[in-house]
């Protein structure tokens, strides 16, 4: 069929586009997935997928559909990937408005993963021999790395106490804290890991981050911990908030964390409702 063929022929050059913005793997699967679902729709509700029938009137219904049917923050997300494609092939007139989101005020308590409850994971994969794991969730956690930032965690870093992390065209410094160090030491020796990443398989290759995740999940009934809460980037958020509760300097923390707009930072500083009620009642302005 041709339009199909003209289609794959437009999401090809639509990936080439993305990786040459140094656009990451995932971020690039996920746009592809995104407008390949905006295709579907404009299938079903038009009857073809040729991208010249593609109006500003479809896509308004579309973001009518993705809000009934998404929150409003993977709406978004949808959004603009399709508007970066529209862009892509030359139909910017097309383009539309991602949905105002209310900036949160407070962090759900059901999300956030404590300090006792992070120790308790810790302790659940000590026990099951699973030192690899131990030592993720400790390396994540003490430095506040991303989980695809692990490869940069390597033997060579351990000397310095500095690893370079270089990703999507961006380079930082992340500090390895000394005895973290000191337990990575030991693991490389007994693993025989004389250079390069530290967290690799048998065969030498980055461990995958859905390996770490389902292997975190295996820990939550040992250690009393929801499995709502077990996650790598449970452990990045760990880091920030405690970070934050001694410093309170968010540009610092924005930094250290790889961020470039201090917005996207801002989630880490939030108190649970909880603890804004506290702070209410404490400023003694009610007579």
């Amino acid at each position: 069929m041709k339009e199909i063929e003209e289609r794959e022929n437009m999401l090809n050059q639509f990936r080439l586009e993305l990786m040459e913005e140094e656009k990451s793997k995932a971020t690039v699967e996920k746009y592809i997935r995104d407008v390949r679902y905006f295709y579907s729709y404009m299938w079903e509700k038009r009857g073809t997928i040729n991208p010249e029938m593609i109006t500003k009137e479809l896509l308004i219904e579309y973001k009518q559909y993705l809000r009934e049917n998404y929150a409003l923050s993977s709406a978004n997300s949808m959004i603009a990937a399709i508007n970066c494609y529209l862009e892509q092939i030359g139909r910017s007139d097309c383009k539309i408005r991602a949905y105002k989101i209310q900036r949160q005020m407070c962090r759900t308590r059901e999300r956030s993963l404590s300090k006792e409850e992070y120790l308790r994971l810790l302790g659940s994969a000590k026990k099951r021999g699973q030192i690899w794991l131990y030592l993720i969730m400790m390396t994540i956690c003490a430095t506040g790395i991303r989980v695809s930032e692990l490869p940069y965690i390597t033997v060579e870093s351990l000397c310095t106490r500095r690893a370079r992390v270089e990703l999507k065209g961006k380079s930082r410094i992340v500090i390895l804290p000394k005895e973290l160090c000191m337990e990575l030491r030991r693991y490389v020796k007994k693993r025989n890991i004389r250079t390069g990443s530290i967290f690799v398989t048998k065969n030498g290759k980055s461990i995958d981050r859905n390996n770490i995740l389902h292997a975190m999940k295996k820990l939550c009934q040992d250690a009393k911990v929801e499995a709502s809460k077990v996650f790598p980037h449970n452990l990045r958020h760990l880091f920030a908030v405690t970070f934050y509760r001694i410093e309170r300097d968010i540009s610092h923390l924005a930094d250290i964390l790889g961020h470039s707009n201090i917005n996207t930072t801002r989630i880490y500083t939030l108190i649970t409702p909880e603890e804004q009620e506290r702070q209410m009642e404490s400023m003694g302005l009610i007579i």
